[in-house]
C-alpha cells in the first residue's frame, strides 16, 4: 500500500537483487559440478568431470571427489529439495517484494545453514591425513577451502535474517474482508 508506512517497509533492493544473483548462479552450478558425485561413473561429459578434478585439485577438497555418505545426503537434498527452489526464488527475487516467498526462504536458508555448519566443521577440524584424495593440511589450506563454501552459509543466513526481520517480508498483509 501508499500509506505513511509504505517506504520503511519496502521491500530491500539490493539485498533482493543478491538473493536472485545467488539463485540464478546456483542452477548451473548445482546441475553441473555439485550432483557429479551422484551420477554413475562416464555418464557426465568429460569436460565437467575435468572441471570438478581441477577445482578439487587446486581448492584440495576430497568432498567432492569422494563424499562421505552425510555429505552424499546432503547433495540429495540439494538436487530434490533446494534445485527445484532455486528457479521459484530466483524469480521472487527478481520480481521484487514478492511476500509469499518468505516462508519457503526460511525453510532453505535454515536448511542450507545447517548443512553448512557441518560442512565447515569439518573442514576445519577433519584429519585429511588419511584421505585418498588431497584434502587440506595447513590451516591456511583449510581456510581457503573454507572460503569457497563460506557464500553458501553467509547468503542464506543474510536471507534469513531479511525474511525474519525486514518489515516489508515481516507483516505479511492481512486481506481485506469484503
Amino acid at each position: 500500500g501508499a500509506g505513511p508506512g509504505a517506504a520503511m517497509a519496502a521491500a530491500p533492493r539490493w539485498r533482493e537483487r543478491l538473493f536472485a544473483l545467488y539463485f540464478i548462479s546456483h542452477i548451473p552450478i548445482t546441475a553441473l559440478i555439485d550432483l557429479q558425485p551422484l551420477l554413475p561413473a562416464g555418464i557426465a561429459p568429460r569436460a565437467l568431470t575435468d572441471l570438478l578434478q581441477q577445482y578439487a585439485t587446486a581448492f584440495r577438497d576430497p568432498l567432492m571427489l569422494q563424499p562421505p555418505e552425510w555429505f552424499k545426503a546432503f547433495i540429495y537434498c540439494e538436487a530434490f529439495l533446494q534445485l527445484p527452489f532455486f528457479p521459484i526464488a530466483a524469480y521472487a527475487f527478481l520480481k521484487g517484494g514478492c511476500r509469499w516467498i518468505r516462508t519457503p526462504a526460511i525453510i532453505y536458508s535454515t536448511h542450507v545453514a545447517t548443512t553448512l555448519f557441518a560442512i565447515l566443521a569439518h573442514i576445519l577440524f577433519h584429519d585429511f591425513s588419511k584421505s585418498e584424495h588431497a584434502g587440506p593440511q595447513t590451516l591456511r589450506e583449510r581456510l581457503v577451502l573454507l572460503s569457497i563454501y563460506l557464500p553458501y552459509l553467509l547468503i542464506p543466513l543474510l536471507l534469513l535474517f531479511t525474511m525474519l526481520c525486514n518489515p516489508h517480508y515481516k507483516h505479511v498483509e492481512k486481506r481485506k474482508r469484503k
